[in-house]
């Protein structure tokens, strides 16, 4: 059996009854509530309901916490990431599934890190899968049948070594693992189009962040790849560069006005060399450590801000909440309020800020527990702004 709604053995639909009943309280809170979408999260954990349960609770907080619900509406990216970044949604497949295309070849990785933060691209790509659930519901509705993934056509020409840059690699590697936690059957197939011999390398740098069922889904096609693509896309929903009959209003082959084709990135939108902040502190956090700091919050929706940068490497940053007052806790006894993250902020700055909703000790947490062999130079200003 699929799995899917009208093709469930006893047990599967025995599962779904009780998958419903277990996340009742946060059903309302899901951006869409039937079976269909129940069932993807069961497919994804093989039916296990403990861990499919684990999986749409921290799909909620992650929602939360991203402000997914309003993202396209109140969020746009940076203008460095709408010129350079590239890929974007043109037409449909055979089934009336959305097809994404990303084009690798004309990333400028490190420049794009230089001028933006690894926040804004994991932003930008919930974004984008945001804008992707959204059309599927659209063709659900409008072909009156379920449409629930898509088809990525992955645009391999002029991959090389500069997009092996080691912190673009653990960037990209988070965006897969947020897309594999917070979209599960979310891909239909990916078509790899036009791979250089160098391909196995890039894919084995970041197939581990991939599940299993994913990378079956993942289709390396040969120098036949025009016909390949018209099997799975008719030719007036494929780009005429692609080997479709689909042009821009203009006549454009490329469909420019639906797919970016990115470029390299001006060394004006290098936020390093163009912005200068004054830290308040500098500290170095030695390699497998961490440093806590402790902010008394005395009334309810103060906000907590920070700006910090580091020389070298990533560092890691989180926000806690102390559930003992007066004494010192280790970080698994307090409550994480803001997610720890490893920032690239030695290549970009980060700055941002959290709501404190209850009165506490909060502690904002450095963390280089992880690193084993080098120590982080960070500066950093933190403030407390009354509500």
């Amino acid at each position: 059996m699929s799995g899917r709604v009208g093709d469930l053995s006893p047990k599967q639909a025995e599962a779904l009854d009780e998958f419903r009943e277990r996340i009742g309280d946060v059903h309302d809170k899901l951006p869409i509530q039937s079976d269909h979408y129940l069932l993807r999260w069961l497919r994804a954990r093989n039916f296990s309901i403990n861990k499919a349960e684990a999986m749409l609770r921290k799909h909620v907080e992650f929602r939360k916490h991203m402000k997914v619900d309003s993202i396209l509406e109140d969020w746009m990216p940076p203008e460095v990431i709408e010129r350079y970044v590239s890929g974007g949604m043109c037409g449909y497949d055979r089934d009336g599934s959305p097809v994404w295309y990303d084009v690798i070849g004309p990333l400028d990785p490190k420049g794009l890190l230089m001028s933006a933060s690894k926040q804004d691209f994991l932003r930008t790509k919930i974004r984008d899968s945001e804008f992707l659930r959204r059309e599927c519901l659209r063709q659900s509705e409008k072909l009156e049948k379920p449409v629930e993934a898509i088809t990525l056509i992955y645009d391999c020409e002029g991959l090389g070594m500069k997009h092996m840059y080691k912190p673009a690699v653990e960037a990209y590697g988070e965006i897969l693992t947020m897309f594999e936690d917070n979209y599960p059957e979310g891909l239909k197939r990916v078509l790899v189009i036009k791979a250089p011999k160098i391909f196995p390398i890039a894919y084995n740098l970041i197939k581990h962040f991939l599940c299993e069922e994913t990378r079956r889904k993942i289709i390396v096609v040969g120098s036949n790849w025009k016909d390949v693509l018209q099997k799975y896309v008719a030719p007036d929903q494929l780009p005429v560069a692609y080997g479709g009959l689909l042009v821009d209003p203009d006549g454009d082959p490329y469909c420019k006005s639906k797919i970016k084709y990115g470029g390299v990135v001006p060394k004006s939108y290098y936020i390093r060399e163009s912005v200068k902040v004054q830290y308040d502190n500098f500290v170095t956090i030695s390699r497998g450590s961490d440093l806590q700091l402790e902010y008394e919050i005395l009334v309810r929706n103060c906000l907590l801000r920070w700006q910090f940068a580091g020389d070298g490497a990533d560092i890691g940053f989180g926000i806690y909440m102390k559930t003992k007052a007066g004494v010192k806790q280790k970080v698994g006894d307090m409550q994480e309020v803001f997610p720890t993250t490893r920032y690239n902020a030695h290549l970009v700055p980060e700055d941002g800020s959290y709501t404190c909703e209850e009165p506490g000790i909060y502690v904002i947490r450095f963390d280089n527990t992880y690193s084993m062999l080098q120590s982080k130079k960070i500066s950093f200003s933190v403030d407390v702004v009354l509500p």
